[in-house]
């Protein structure tokens, strides 16, 4: 990867770390918390799922620059997206983040962002904690919390 794709690659995930979007819970919304218990990252994500389709989704929660900007850019991500397709996009962007170094990552838009992360382990459940949570959400999973471990 270029330097300067580099460098647009950690402005992105520094904005949204900054100022996350959809950095709220939905009231009346479906509520799954997610905590990484490696680095004390936790997340709460919030839908609302109305015939089929993610109407709305939120988050909130601290943790690392990675855990934020991840949750923050799977909410852009998956609203409007049907059930079906949210859960196809949870699966690319774990295959995204946990394929092998020579494979050259999926091209999944603002989300691409994140594919340095494969390059360190303990990174990938920071990226991937928010999108754990949504996926519960989306299997209607209980509301145990989700864990990275």
């Amino acid at each position: 990867m270029s330097d300067q794709l580099q460098e647009l690659y950690q402005e992105v995930i520094l904005d949204h770390n900054r100022r996350p979007r959809n950095f709220r819970l939905i009231a009346g919304g479906v509520t799954q918390e997610g905590y990484n218990p490696l680095c004390g990252d936790r997340v709460l994500v919030s839908m609302n799922i109305e015939d089929g389709i993610v109407r709305d989704v939120a988050f909130e929660g601290q943790g690392c620059a990675i855990a934020k900007a991840s949750a923050s850019l799977m909410t852009e991500a998956l609203k409007g997206l049907t059930v079906a397709e949210a859960q196809e996009r949870f699966a690319q962007f774990q295959s995204m983040v946990t394929s092998a170094h020579d494979e050259p990552p999926a091209d999944l838009g603002k989300l691409s962002v994140l594919a340095g992360v494969r390059e360190f382990p303990t990174r990938v459940k920071c990226a991937s904690l928010a999108w754990h949570a949504a996926k519960a959400v989306l299997d209607g999973a209980p509301a145990a919390p989700v864990s990275t471990e």
